[in-house]
C-alpha cells in the first residue's frame, strides 16, 4: 500500500476517521479511512518550515507559511474543514499534514504537500515501433517547418520551437459588483473581456484539498465528485445535493427539488442551439446573458476539474453544453467553454464530460466540435493548459487519429512520395502548428533521411489507427453546425 498523508481528522460515532491523500496518486483518490487501514508506526510528523533569507540577506520565515508548533500526536482534535462561504476563500493557514505509511517496506520520506497525479497511459500497444513502412516526405517549401522541426542522433525527435511572448493572465476568476457598477466618472464600465480558467494554486491549502459534497444527483444519476467545489457551506453537510439537470440550480433535499421542477420551465440549456444530429445537440450559452446558468455549471464542473477553476467571472467565456435528447427532454452530458477573445489561440478553456458519459466517445465529440468552430472561424486553436490527467490522453488520442486520417488519405504524384507540409496539416485540421508537432514527436513518425524530414507510417501504426476510427461511432456533421462567429473586440457584441 503507498505512503498517505492526513489532511484532517474528524470522530463519527465515537470512532476517529482520517482525510487521506495517496502520495503521487491523483486526488481523485482520497478518503475517509479507519484507523486499522494505517500503518502508524511509521508516522512521520511533519517538520518546521525552513527560514528563507529576506531581501537583506537576513533571515526569516516565509510571509505565506508562518512557523507553527509540530503536533505532538495524533490525539490532538482537528476541525473538519467546511467549505469558504459562495465566492470566497476562508482566509486559514496552509497546515502542512501528517504522512503515514501504508505500506511495510518505504524509506523515510520527508512529508511534502501533495500534487495530483499526472500518470500518463503510453500506447505504445497501438503505435509499436516500425517494421515495414510507408513514407510521406512533408515539403521542404516552407521555412518555418525546418525551423521547428529537429531530430537528434538516436532517433528521437525534439521539437524546436521559438518561445511566444505570453501574457499575465487572471487565474483565479472571482465576480465582483464592479462588473455591474458605473466608475466613479459616471462613465459605464465595460466588462472584462479577457480570463483564464487556470488555477493559480495561490489558495490550494486543506479546505480546497478535501472533497467536500458527498453525492450529488442530477437527473437520473447520482455523481460522486472528485474534488472541491465552492457551493454554499450549508449545503456541504448534506448527505446527497440535488441539482435541477436542465437549469443546474443546487437545492438541499428532494422535497424542494420536486417543488422547483414545477415551476422550472427550461428543458434544455438556456442559448442557442447551434447544432442537432439525431439526438446530439449543442447549445450555444453567453456567459454574460445566463450568468446564473453558467455560473452554476462551473459549480458542477469544479467538482470533477482540479487544474482550472472559475467560480462568478463569466462574462469572458462562452459555454458549448453537449446535450441528449429524449421525451423528458434535452441532458446534459458534457461541456467546453472558451474565451470570447483569446489572445493565445485557446480554443478551449474547461471541458469535461460527466462521469455518467465518460468512455463513450462522447469526449472525442466535444473536442471534435470545438475544432469544427475554429474552422468556421477560421483559426487554428489549442486547449487551454494545463490539461488534466484524462484530458491530456483525450487531445493525444484526436489528434493523433485525425493526423492520421489526412496523412492516410494522401495520394502520391507521378508515382513520388505523397507530401505535405506541417503548416498545411495545420489548417486544414485547424488544430495549432505546435500541436501537430509534437503530436508527431509522440507517434515518432516523424525522421531526418537524405538531408530532409520524412513521415514514416509503420504498418503496425496503419493497423492501429484503422481499429480505433473502427470503434469511433460518434462524429461531428458540419453540414448540421449552423454558427455564425462574432467579433467579441467591438463593444455592441456584449
Amino acid at each position: 500500500m503507498p505512503l498517505a498523508e492526513i489532511l484532517s481528522v474528524k470522530e463519527v460515532a465515537s470512532r476517529k476517521l482520517y482525510y487521506v491523500h495517496y502520495i503521487d496518486f491523483n486526488k481523485r483518490l482520497d478518503e475517509w479511512v479507519t484507523p486499522d487501514r494505517l500503518d502508524l508506526k511509521k508516522l512521520q510528523l511533519p517538520k518546521k518550515e525552513a527560514k528563507t533569507p529576506t531581501k537583506n540577506g537576513l533571515p526569516g520565515s516565509r510571509p505565506s507559511s508562518p512557523e507553527r508548533d509540530v503536533r505532538k500526536s495524533l490525539d490532538l482534535s482537528l476541525q473538519t474543514p467546511t467549505a469558504p462561504p459562495r465566492g470566497k476563500t476562508v482566509p486559514t493557514p496552509k497546515r502542512k499534514a501528517e504522512s503515514v505509511s501504508l505500506t511495510t517496506q518505504v524509506p523515510p520520506v520527508t512529508s511534502v504537500p501533495s500534487l495530483p497525479g499526472s500518470t500518463e497511459v503510453t500506447q505504445a500497444s497501438v503505435y509499436p515501433s516500425a517494421r515495414d513502412s510507408n513514407a510521406f516526405t512533408p515539403k521542404s517549401n516552407s521555412r518555418d517547418d525546418h525551423d521547428q522541426l529537429s531530430v537528434t542522433t538516436n532517433g528521437t525527435s525534439r521539437r524546436l520551437i521559438p518561445s511566444q511572448p505570453g501574457r499575465k493572465r487572471k487565474a483565479n476568476c472571482v465576480g465582483t459588483d464592479e462588473d455591474s457598477q458605473d466608475s466613479s466618472d459616471g462613465i459605464p464600465s465595460a466588462p472584462r473581456m479577457t480570463g483564464s480558467l487556470v488555477s493559480d494554486r495561490s489558495h490550494d491549502d486543506i479546505i480546497t484539498r478535501m472533497k467536500n459534497i458527498d453525492c450529488i444527483e442530477l437527473g437520473r444519476h447520482r455523481l460522486k465528485p472528485w474534488y472541491f467545489s465552492p457551493y454554499p457551506q450549508e449545503l456541504t453537510a448534506l448527505p446527497i445535493l440535488y441539482l435541477c439537470e436542465f437549469c443546474l440550480k443546487y437545492l438541499k433535499s428532494l422535497k424542494c427539488l420536486q417543488r422547483h421542477l414545477t415551476k422550472c420551465n427550461l428543458r434544455h440549456p438556456p442559448g442557442n442551439e447551434i447544432y442537432r444530429k439525431g439526438t446530439i445537440s449543442f447549445f450555444e450559452i453567453d456567459g454574460r446573458k445566463n450568468k446564473t446558468y453558467s455560473q452554476n455549471l462551473c459549480l458542477l464542473a469544479k467538482c470533477f476539474l482540479d487544474h482550472k477553476t472559475l467560480y462568478y467571472d463569466t462574462d469572458p467565456f462562452l459555454f458549448y453544453v453537449m446535450t441528449e435528447y429524449d421525451s423528458k427532454g434535452f441532458h446534459i452530458v458534457g461541456y467546453f467553454s472558451k474565451e470570447k477573445e483569446s489572445t493565445e489561440d485557446y480554443n478551449v478553456a474547461c471541458i469535461l464530460t460527466l462521469p455518467p458519459y465518460q468512455r463513450r466517445g462522447y469526449g472525442k465529440l466535444l473536442i471534435e466540435f470545438s475544432y469544427e468552430l475554429s474552422k468556421v472561424e477560421g483559426k487554428t486553436g489549442t486547449p487551454e493548459k494545463p490539461l488534466s490527467d484524462l484530458g491530456l490522453l483525450s487531445y493525444r488520442s484526436y489528434w493523433s487519429q485525425t493526423i492520421l486520417e489526412i496523412l492516410m488519405d494522401l495520394k502520391s504524384d507521378n508515382g513520388e512520395r505523397p507530401q505535405i507540409t506541417i503548416n498545411e496539416i495545420s489548417e486544414i485540421t485547424s488544430v495549432k502548428k505546435e500541436d501537430v508537432i509534437s503530436t508527431l514527436q509522440y507517434l515518432n513518425l516523424i525522421n531526418y533521411y537524405k538531408g530532409q524530414y520524412i513521415l514514416t507510417l509503420s504498418e503496425d501504426i496503419v493497423e492501429g489507427h484503422e481499429r480505433a476510427m473502427h470503434k469511433r461511432h460518434l462524429r461531428i456533421d458540419p453540414k448540421c453546425l449552423h454558427f455564425t462567429p462574432k467579433d467579441w473586440s467591438k463593444r455592441g457584441k456584449w
